[in-house]
């Protein structure tokens, strides 16, 4: 029991720095102790692992879901998009093929994970996938043909951006894309039932996050950094105070005259 003697911060240390695998036998030896401080670092690193054993379990019915999809195909996209409800900006479609087998903890729809993880995740994403595709369609181009059209305009140009011929695509959504000859699915809230259209998800709002802040610089009045375009306050402030940019959509604004 010498273990025991350990300073307090000498065992959160040692709990910090271990591996998930040997984390929970640490466990066991220090959950023995009675100061409070060390109990509370046991209860939170067993609180943790129970995290990790969750978000293991919802990654790997997420790429059960896909490769009951994928059949004996080897060519599973998934496919999300984003950007289809904000006044300014692009529309960007993201198209992913990911391994048979990988492992990327708390991948889901992106508007679920704060900002700082979603750039984490993103890295993990590109480097994890086999293929990513991005496709993008701006906002004068989304006034002339329409936001579902533009959607899946976007989703066809990331598609073609793979440069590898699709066999099983899944779509996040309702509706299929039209003009793409391969066999497809619709998935209803996919983002948070299908690895690869979660990969998607994350990858396209990155992508267009990153776009709307450096807008933001050429164009300050708005609050892009914040809202992305979006029709929050701060942006109808913009508007009604400055006109609008060339990176608006003039059919999202008819209410405000234009």
């Amino acid at each position: 029991m010498n273990e025991i003697k350990k300073t307090v911060k000498a065992i959160e240390l040692e709990l910090k720095s271990a591996s998930s695998e040997a984390l929970l036998s640490l466990i066991k030896v220090y959950e023995v102790d009675t100061r409070q401080s060390v109990i509370k670092l046991c209860q939170k690193y067993k609180k943790q692992l129970e995290t990790l054993e969750k978000l293991k379990e919802e990654w790997a019915d997420k790429l059960y879901f896909d490769q009951a999809f994928r059949g004996e195909h080897k060519m599973l996209i998934g496919i999300d998009e984003v950007g289809r409800g904000p006044l300014a900006g692009p529309v960007v479609a993201c198209a992913v093929v990911l391994p048979d087998e990988c492992e990327l903890l708390g991948v889901k729809d992106s508007k679920k994970i704060a900002e700082e993880k979603r750039e984490a995740l993103y890295d993990e994403i590109m480097h994890t996938a086999l293929h990513v595709g991005i496709g993008i369609v701006d906002a004068p181009e989304i006034d002339e043909i329409n936001i579902l059209q533009a959607t899946f305009k976007a989703m066809r140009i990331a598609i073609q951006e793979l440069a590898i011929k699709p066999e099983v695509i899944l779509v996040d959504g309702d509706k299929v894309i039209k003009g793409v000859g391969c066999t497809q699915h619709a998935v209803v809230k996919g983002d948070n039932k299908s690895a690869a259209i979660a990969a998607a998800s994350i990858v396209a709002k990155v992508t267009r996050d990153r776009m709307m802040k450096a807008y933001a610089k050429d164009y300050p009045h708005y609050d892009w950094e914040s809202n992305k375009g979006y029709g929050s306050n701060a942006h109808y402030n913009g508007i009604r105070a400055h006109g609008i940019t060339p990176l608006h959509r003039k059919t999202f604004l008819k209410n405000e005259g234009f």
